[in-house]
C-alpha cells in the first residue's frame, strides 16, 4: 500500500489531508452555528389534544414481547425494527432547525473552508502528475 497516492492515483496525499481539515474546520463551524430544538405536532395522530407517543411504542412491545418468546421470529424482527424506526422518524421530524444569526464574514468563511475542503478531497482522488521534461515548452 502506497500512502503517497490517494485513491490509487498519483500524489494527492497532501491535497486530501488539508481538504480533510478545511472539512471538518467548516462543518464544526456550521454546525456550531445551527440551534435544534423540539417542536410541535408530529406525534399528535388526532386522539385527543395531547401527545400520542406512546401508540408508537406499541408496535415495538409488541415485536420484543414475540422476540422473548421466539428469538428467530420474523413477525417479531419485523415489529421491533418497525417500531424504532417510527420513534426515529418521530424525534426526527419533531425537531425544528435554526441558524443562529452571525456575521456575514462568519458565514462565508464556514462555507468557504466546507465546500473548498471536499473540492480538494475531490481533487485529490483525481491522478496528479508532474510534467515531464520533454512536456514543458523550451526556453528562448
Amino acid at each position: 500500500m502506497d500512502y503517497r497516492n490517494v485513491g490509487g492515483t498519483p500524489g494527492g496525499t497532501r491535497t486530501f489531508l488539508l481538504g480533510i481539515v478545511l472539512v471538518i474546520i467548516g462543518g464544526y463551524l456550521l454546525f456550531n452555528q445551527v440551534q435544534v430544538h423540539s417542536g410541535q405536532g408530529f406525534w399528535n395522530f388526532g386522539f385527543g389534544g395531547g401527545s400520542s407517543f406512546g401508540i408508537t411504542l406499541i408496535p415495538m412491545l409488541i415485536g420484543i414481547a414475540i422476540l422473548f418468546a421466539n428469538g428467530k421470529s420474523l413477525v417479531g424482527r419485523v415489529l421491533t425494527g418497525g417500531g424504532m424506526l417510527m420513534i426515529l422518524v418521530g424525534i426526527i421530524a419533531n425537531l425544528d432547525i435554526h441558524f443562529r444569526q452571525t456575521s456575514l464574514l462568519n458565514t462565508i468563511i464556514m462555507l468557504t473552508c466546507l465546500v473548498g475542503g471536499i473540492g480538494l478531497v475531490i481533487r485529490s482522488v483525481m491522478p496528479m502528475q508532474k510534467p515531464r521534461d520533454d512536456d514543458r515548452p523550451a526556453a528562448d
